[in-house]
């Protein structure tokens, strides 16, 4: 199979991931996640429901899932076969394929049986890491053909340790406030701060129940603008020679300011339903790309780390 077959094999995939990541957004935040009862793979005793507007969207986003599992299988095994030279392109398809499955089979459980909001905020991560995966399979194919076809490279130079730890850090610290922001979901509590930037009209709200997870979120929000800030002005200022991180520094910062808008536009419309759903699914969209782009970061200063001055 020829380069420009497997790139867009590896384009595809990282689409139908994204879609089935934003699926699992609509599912919650619609409170479909029983719409097809407590059965699994079929929906209500059939395997295309009746038309109710719950079972569509359940099923709707397993059979996306369903879609995703199979353009992973399919990347897989076609790097294998075709990319044997490629040990980091092969993890990438090897990740993306592990993490679509573990999350399915996180989303069947979860259908069967009853599960914690702490169980299914993982569920989130994990479909998180399976896209990450696959859009960094694409953008490694995507530099594999600039090479081979002989388009000049981004200037690059070596990166400091030091850098390369803020970046994972980073990367590392981004999973965590994912995670209490699934987690917030899961529990309903996204009411529990009414108001922006104010929590219910207070800096520090009483911090019980809903209100004490929704606050939580919104600090870990608030430290990881600062995180990323901080690595956008060392990926800016400290590397002149280097475009691609300082593309991806910029592009980071850019993401993590436009991820804190549409958060703060979902706590705005927690009344609106349908513009609810909207900034869910947009802060969600935000998230994924910031995200992916802080693990292909990741990937490419450890990189750099390693390379002669």
């Amino acid at each position: 199979m020829n380069t420009k077959r497997l790139k867009w094999l590896s384009y595809a995939s990282s689409f139908v991931m994204l879609m089935a990541t934003l699926g699992g957004t609509a599912v919650t935040k619609l409170d479909a996640g029983l719409g097809c009862g407590r059965e699994w793979p079929l929906c209500n005793g059939k395997f295309v429901p009746a038309h109710t507007l719950s079972s569509l969207i359940e099923w709707s986003h397993r059979a996306v899932s369903g879609a995703a599992g199979l353009f992973a299988l399919a990347a897989f095994v076609a790097f294998m076969l075709y990319r044997k030279e490629r040990r980091d392109l092969k993890l990438y398809a090897l990740f993306a394929l592990i993490f679509v499955i573990v999350q399915a089979i996180m989303g069947a459980f979860a259908v069967v049986f009853s599960q914690s909001s702490a169980v299914m905020a993982l569920h989130f991560g994990f479909s998180l890491i399976a896209f990450a995966s696959s859009l960094m399979l694409a953008l490694g194919m995507r530099e594999q053909e600039r090479e081979e076809a002989n388009m000049p490279k981004l200037p690059s130079g070596r990166v400091t340790k030091a850098f390369r730890n803020l970046v994972w850090f980073a990367t590392c610290y981004t999973y965590i406030v994912v995670y209490l922001g699934a987690y917030v979901s899961h529990t309903n509590s996204a009411g529990g701060c009414s108001g922006w930037p104010l929590c219910n009209g207070e800096v520090i709200p009483e911090l019980t129940g809903g209100v004490a997870i929704a606050f939580i979120h919104r600090l870990g929000a608030m430290t990881l603008f600062i995180v990323i800030g901080i690595l956008g002005h060392f990926a800016y200022r400290k590397h002149p020679g280097n475009k691609e991180i300082r593309s991806l520094g910029v592009a980071a910062t850019v993401l993590v300011i436009v991820q804190i808008f549409t958060g703060a536009f979902l706590v705005l419309n927690l009344t609106n339903p349908r513009m609810y759903i909207f900034a869910s699914l947009s802060h969600i969209f935000v998230l994924a790309c910031l995200f992916g782009v802080l693990s292909y970061t990741s990937v490419r200063t450890w990189l750099l780390s390693r390379t002669k001055a």
